[in-house]
């Protein structure tokens, strides 16, 4: 799996024998630096196009828009302790000169077969001529690598200065030299004269022209880290000058007009962020912008957090290094040498630990701020049941993009939740796990209170999807054999927006998946044969949604096979499952219901950390939407709900 890298974030390298590939869109100087334990550079650790290949490090030869760097760590001499890989524009082309007006360059570290372990979008650059990309070092006695990102506005003297490289501006110009051949440099401009502008071809519509046009940016103005798409369209090598205006990265052949532009933020105060503003995000409608702004702001706080911790982890893997090197020496293991060293190592550790918390702190105030002024903005489908949009409820004539399932938040700030939205309509099924051992807070729970809320928890969830589809268009079955949900599934059975009583019993339960395992096989054969006008005319064709309670309580051998037929193919056709459940129960099956479990999106009643980002891979917290205590918001709900249904005659 590739690890998306952000700035100050570190990954494991499984082999040492890689192959680094940067995507610039245009042409960069690849360069390579190696330094020792100091981390200083020395001018014959340098590869360029001048010297392409170092023991270990081959870089190309000339200036490219995709280089690509052949490492083999195992090579790489033993004093060697950081192979650091750098981008700089070339000099004297007539190209871009700074990378604030180019696209992001994207690197990728991949493994000998072509695997993709790592990558970097080097974001947010401007003024800068040079840049160090990433870097590859030892640690431990294995090879790991960072993101960078680190610019420089200096250009490639200063970079080398800046890592302790004597005669760094010699170098930088034989560097930019060996790269870019003066037979290949720009001419300089001539002094106009009248004979030269008679002399000289008349502009007209034969010249080419840059291309207009605007970066399709998802969140504009957001306040918090900035992310990049993960790779830019290259230029062709037949065009010899860039453009240095904004990046168009539409299709050319694209007519469809792009979507209208978000809402600007208002002027912000002198050395303050911008005031958050809701709905920032692109989209068509007002909620497709609030959906993406979400979903923004749930990767800004992973990549943060992600850039955090590694800057933790770095801190203390150098205090590590620092005080491994004091107790190697004899002469200042012990005494007063010894504790002045171990001091100053702890307290550069603090000094950077609190340095990275102070940025942190910096981007979790600007997503809180956020977030205040995005939840009241919310509609009821993205929501919390406190929203006030409930008190003015009405039923949609439309199906939204995405149901809200309940909150997700980290440790580093368990007060700024995250909405935990999903699309629709729905592409699996829901288990509510009503098991104790699943979490701390499921141990610490009562089990009857506990399969009392997990059953409460799905009765919500059955309830907002009721409130956020048209009238008619999505209907709710309920399976409970023992009768034990009884008093949860009320709420349902008294507005009479349940198709049904409850099933109870085998047969109650036989007869329920019987009617809904049919309804799949001919939809889904009306489907397969282009024929889904020959459906019969009393069939519902909303959307279905099966509550199942006590599983596998009530359920014989041929009950558990139609389970599971509706849970494989049900959603395709619109049929859909929602389990309260304690796996445990079901054990006597074995591995037969794996696929099952695995077919389905697991929430909890309690909080729980079992979900995981695309991004970073943090466990974050999952809690629950609960009815505020007292509140019978959910009854009038669905109250409206039944009424509409029955205005409507569906």
């Amino acid at each position: 799996m590739t690890a998306e890298l952000v700035r100050g974030q570190n990954h494991p390298l499984p082999d040492t024998r890689l192959e680094i590939r940067v995507s610039a869109g245009h042409p960069v100087v690849a360069c390579a630096t190696c330094s020792g334990e100091q981390g200083t550079v020395r001018e014959e650790w340098v590869a360029h196009p001048g010297v392409p290949a170092l023991p270990g490090v081959e870089v190309p030869g000339r200036a490219e828009q995709s280089p690509r760097f052949a490492v083999d760590l195992a090579a790489v001499p033993g004093e060697v302790q950081q192979v650091n890989v750098l981008l700089a524009l070339p000099e004297g082309t007539g190209g871009p000169d700074r990378f604030g007006t180019t696209a992001a360059p994207f690197v990728a570290v991949m493994s000998q077969d072509g695997a993709e372990l790592a990558s970097f979008t080097i974001t947010g650059l401007d003024s800068e001529r040079a840049v160090v990309a990433v870097e590859l070092y030892r640690r431990q006695g294995a090879w790991k690598v960072r993101a960078v990102g680190q610019g420089y506005a200096g250009g490639l003297a200063q970079l080398l200065a800046d890592q302790g490289m004597e005669g760094a501006a010699r170098t930088a110009a034989a560097i930019q030299e060996a790269a870019v051949p003066r037979t290949q440099r720009a001419e300089p401009a001539r002094v106009s004269t009248p004979i030269a502008e008679a002399a000289a071809p008349a502009s007209g519509p034969d010249r080419p022209s840059p291309a207009d046009g605007a970066p399709a940016d998802g969140r504009t103005g957001h306040p918090g880290p900035a992310i990049a798409p993960p790779q830019q369209m290259p230029v062709p090598e037949a065009v010899p000058q860039m453009p240095t205006g904004p990046i168009d990265y539409a299709h050319p052949r694209r007519q469809s007009a792009p979507p209208p532009p978000a809402p600007a933020a208002g002027p912000a105060e002198p050395g303050r962020p911008a005031a958050p503003v809701a709905g920032d995000a692109g989209g068509w409608s007002m909620e497709e912008r609030l959906y993406n702004q979400v979903w923004g702001m749930f990767e800004d706080l992973a990549r943060t957090v992600a850039a955090y911790r590694s800057a933790v982890e770095f801190a203390e893997s150098r205090m590590d290094k620092e005080l491994d090197h004091v107790l190697s020496d004899p002469r200042s293991r012990i005494g007063s040498t010894g504790d002045a060293a171990r001091a100053a190592a702890r307290a550069k550790c603090e000094q950077l630990t609190d340095r990275a918390r102070q940025v942190l702190d910096r981007d979790l105030a600007q997503l809180a701020a956020e977030s205040e002024v995005v939840e009241p903005a919310l509609p009821p489908a993205f929501a919390r049941w406190d929203n006030p949009c409930w008190h003015a409820y009405r039923v949609p004539m439309e199906v939204p993009m995405a149901l809200r399932l309940g909150d997700l938040h980290l440790p580093e700030s368990p007060e700024l939740r995250i909405p935990c939205l999903v699309r629709l309509p729905l592409e699996r099924g829901l288990w509510v796990d009503s098991g104790r051992a699943s979490s701390d807070a499921a141990m610490a729970t009562d089990e009857a209170q506990l399969r009392r809320l997990a059953t409460d928890s799905a009765v919500a969830l059955a309830a907002r999807l009721l409130a956020v589809y048209p009238p008619g268009e999505f209907t709710v079955h309920a399976i409970d054999p023992a009768g034990t949900a009884a008093a949860s599934l009320g709420p349902l059975v008294d507005s009479g927006t349940l198709a049904g009583p409850p099933a109870a019993g085998a047969q109650g339960v036989s007869a329920v998946l019987t009617k809904l395992t049919e309804r799949v096989d001919l939809v889904g054969m009306a489907v397969r044969g282009g024929a889904a006008d020959a459906l019969p005319p009393d069939l519902d064709t909303g959307e279905q949604l099966l509550i199942v309670n006590d599983f596998p309580h009530g359920f014989d051998d041929r009950a558990v096979n139609q389970l599971r037929y509706l849970a494989d193919e049900g959603p395709a056709v619109g049929v859909h499952l929602l389990m309260v459940a304690d796996r445990e129960d079901a054990t006597a099956y074995g591995p037969v219901l794996d696929p099952l479990w695995s077919s389905l999106l697991r929430v909890t009643p309690v909080p729980d950390d079992h979900l995981a980002d695309p991004w970073v891979r943090h466990a974050w917290t999952y809690e629950p939407l609960t009815v505020p205590s007292g509140s019978d918001v959910l009854r009038q709900v669905l109250s409206r709900v039944a009424e509409a249904r029955r205005s409507w005659g569906r």
